[in-house]
């Protein structure tokens, strides 16, 4: 269950996944053709994808995966799940298969969906036929970038009670991860519906605290292969859409995704935040339908 919001901005059929052990993985899957696989980071969830979904479900199969204590998914707690980048990849590398997928697939990823998408993809680069790039990583931090303040406050006691106690990483989200326009309150209440109580916040917390900031912490393995292998890629199509203020995906993080793809497109909308799919939706949302339909 999750607090109530309005049905309407979300008008997707319902699906599930189960791990195999009792615990479900909902995701949208919309639309017939070509796949096309979005998926999401943290604090949001499948919906950040809905006004992408909806365009291009007409004349593609749309899937949208919630991670495991996200979103419509399970949210079990640290005893029925392990809350790691490893169980992350692995829960994405099952979901796939089990789609039975028979042409490759447009990737689109965002956040930490990134790092979750692309340690898969360096694995399956033949399963890949394009890529989409919103305001994520899929490499170390860099080298001329801090770990943000915010984020660090989330690890430590006291950040952990605002999180699970008050959902401040959710709602803070909700105001701060869009700078050029304003979010409406209907979507907000949508963002932060399935986090309604400390039970719920589970994984709002738990993402933070597993971030892989230096060698070896537990996914910092996960983290180097996976830049390590960015070179399979090199050869796929891929279109960056980039939001100038995210205060931590910020440009330093785009200027490695261009060193290790220097032919990608970029869509650069510098007053735009960290939910770059909302804040510029209105030119980022047909270009990537473009993208995505070009032969």
């Amino acid at each position: 269950m999750v607090a109530p919001f309005d049905q309407r901005l979300f008008p997707f059929e319902r699906h599930y996944f189960d791990r195999g052990d009792g615990v479900r993985m909902h995701f949208v899957d919309e639309g017939q053709g070509a796949p096309v696989v979005c998926v999401h980071g943290n604090p949001s969830w499948s919906f950040y994808y809905r006004n992408l979904i909806q365009v291009l479900a007409t004349d593609h199969r749309v899937i949208a995966p919630d991670h495991v204590g996200m979103g419509l998914s399970d949210k079990p707690d640290d005893a029925h799940y392990a809350y790691t980048l490893a169980a992350r990849v692995d829960d994405f590398t099952r979901f796939v298969d089990s789609l039975r997928l028979t042409q490759p697939l447009t990737l689109v990823v965002h956040d930490w969906g990134g790092m979750i998408g692309f340690a898969w993809a360096v694995q399956h680069p033949e399963k890949i036929a394009k890529l989409v790039v919103l305001n994520t990583g899929a490499f170390p931090l860099p080298h001329d970038k801090k770990f943000p303040w915010p984020l660090a406050l989330t690890r430590t006691p006291l950040g952990a009670l605002l999180v699970r106690g008050f959902n401040a990483f959710a709602w803070t989200a909700t105001r701060a991860a869009m700078t050029h326009n304003d979010m409406p309150a209907d979507v907000r209440r949508a963002y932060t519906a399935p986090y309604d109580s400390w039970a719920n916040r589970i994984a709002t917390l738990r993402f933070v605290q597993d971030i892989p900031l230096q060698p070896g912490v537990p996914g910092f393995d996960i983290v180097q292969a996976t830049e390590h292998g960015l070179s399979k890629l090199a050869h796929i199509p891929m279109l960056i859409g980039w939001g100038g203020r995210d205060f931590v995906f910020d440009d330093a993080f785009l200027r490695v995704w261009q060193k290790h793809f220097p032919h990608a497109e970029v869509l650069y909308f510098a007053d735009a935040g960290h939910y770059v799919l909302e804040d510029a939706a209105a030119e980022l949302v047909p270009r990537i339908a473009e993208f995505v339909r070009a032969g």
